[in-house]
């Protein structure tokens, strides 16, 4: 037999193997048989037209090479073509069981200010947004804090240009990072006549090095009531009322004496523990009570600032930390890991 039907031979039987090709494995054991690099058929031919007739062996070697490029390209195809097959097959293969569906999660820290704006606005309150860049006159100046109140401080506050009190051109007013959402009240008061009930959530920022219970960025609610006839009573039936509702009705709830500029008089909340029940713990350093908010009756000179008659109308005011309450109701001991966005922890929340 000469190189002409050898090569003619291979075809027709590459042919007949090619049809028989049902399976990824068939196919590499075809490609193995033909284009194996020294025992494939293809390599086979090559090294015998060595001693092919010289006026024949161009024309000879011309036709193997054809043959070896047909025959990666009929592989090739037919790869292409069992893949296809077995990608549709998979697709339609109804019995496979179903693929789950990655859900996302509020974050902990969400549903938390989310509990406590519907606890509110079923009392009646209304919830306002408002401007994390603030001014000087409305996070502070306004609140009754003077020049040299030490939350003034350069250490406490995230100043953003050089009209800081003492240091710039007092002719132009300081911007700052908000210290809290208090100046959403003032900003309220200016614009709208008593009553007034609403509550102010959201991000605020401090000059605090980090640690368990310190962040320099993090969430807070301010609320405040003013009408005629306002007075502590209502203020302690109000925050008693939330407070149960937000952890359970067998909290108990204790005011004590306390300072803040824009309240007279303040006091600071404290719950029974909810690590022991009141009982002592290392949480509560054995005491039975745990710190969660401040609050008072709104100081006159903060009315006086926004054209309200004090001696017309009273009000009462809090501020309570997100982060804070998300740290007892979820017992989670550092409060740095409500920021660091790992799945492991937000993944336990509910969707």
């Amino acid at each position: 037999m000469n190189a002409t039907t050898d090569i003619t031979a291979i075809r027709a039987a590459f042919e007949t193997d090619l049809q028989a090709i049902a399976t990824e494995q068939d196919l590499q054991h075809v490609r193995d048989r033909y284009l194996g690099r020294k025992q494939g058929t293809v390599a086979t031919l090559m090294r015998s037209l060595a001693n092919a007739p010289a006026e024949t062996k161009p024309a000879l070697g011309k036709s193997a090479n054809a043959l070896k490029r047909d025959i990666e390209q009929a592989l090739s195809k037919k790869g292409t073509a069992l893949r296809t097959s077995m990608k549709s097959t998979d697709s339609l293969d109804v019995t496979l069981p179903g693929r789950e569906l990655a859900f996302g999660r509020r974050h902990p820290l969400t549903i938390i200010r989310e509990q406590i704006e519907t606890i509110f606005e079923t009392m009646g309150f209304e919830t306002l947004q408002g401007p994390q860049v603030e001014d000087d006159y409305h996070n502070f100046e306004a609140l009754n804090m003077p020049a040299d109140h030490p939350a003034r401080d350069m250490q406490d506050t995230f100043y953003l240009d050089q009209s800081i009190p003492g240091t710039g051109d007092p002719a132009l007013p300081a911007t700052l990072l908000r210290t809290h959402t208090s100046g959403m009240q003032i900003r309220y008061m200016e614009t709208h006549t008593p009553p007034v009930r609403i509550i102010a959530p959201g991000l605020v920022y401090r000059r605090d090095t980090p640690d368990l219970t310190h962040s320099p960025m993090f969430m807070q609610v301010e609320g405040l009531v003013v009408d005629q006839g306002i007075t502590m009573a209502d203020l302690k039936g109000t925050l008693v009322e939330f407070l149960q509702a937000f952890f359970d009705t067998e909290t108990k709830v204790t005011f004590r004496p306390s300072f803040f500029p824009y309240t007279e008089p303040s006091a600071e909340v404290f719950i029974s523990c909810v690590f022991c029940s009141g009982n002592g713990c290392s949480v509560c350093k054995t005491t039975g009570w745990l710190e969660i908010l401040g609050c008072g009756m709104v100081h006159p000179a903060v009315f006086e600032a926004v054209g309200y008659d004090p001696e017309l109308y009273t009000g009462w005011a809090f501020g309570i930390g997100i982060d804070r309450v998300a740290l007892l109701k979820y017992r989670v001991e550092d409060i740095r890991l409500f920021y660091d966005n790992d799945l492991r922890l937000l993944e336990q929340f509910p969707h």
